[in-house]
């Protein structure tokens, strides 16, 4: 999970070109165990900004230093906020969606962002 955070944290200061810290982790699904002596790989994607947020998603591989084989082992999705040195809060770029799959990341991200906003809010979904 620590290696997750730093690869998500990486993604997310590239992206906005400053500090960032940890709000959330929304979401962490372990799907594989890393056997002893196999590679971790970590692909990090920012999948949407808001004002001073970010949620950013994480895959981790298990690779084996053999065969190149690779087994998708866990994903994640975590909110990073931007800051500056006086750990004030500030806004981030907005992302330019090139691709399809960056325009479904970015929509499934709004959801999970209202899911979340509701859940923290007790708000009721839409429509009921």
């Amino acid at each position: 999970m620590h290696f997750i955070d730093i690869a998500g944290a990486l993604a997310a200061h590239r992206h906005s070109n400053s500090l960032v810290v940890t709000a959330s982790v929304d979401y962490i699904d372990f799907r594989y165990p890393i056997p002893v002596g196999e590679f971790l790989v970590l692909k990090s994607s920012v999948n949407r900004v808001f004002h001073t947020s970010m949620e950013v998603g994480v895959k981790a591989y298990a690779e084996n230093i053999l065969t190149g084989e690779r087994k998708h082992t866990s994903s994640a999705y975590l909110t990073f906020v931007a800051i500056d040195k006086d750990r004030h809060t500030h806004p981030v770029p907005p992302l330019i969606l090139e691709t399809a799959a960056d325009r479904r990341r970015f929509r499934e991200a709004g959801e999970r962002r209202e899911m979340r906003l509701r859940m923290r809010h007790k708000r009721p979904p839409e429509g009921e």
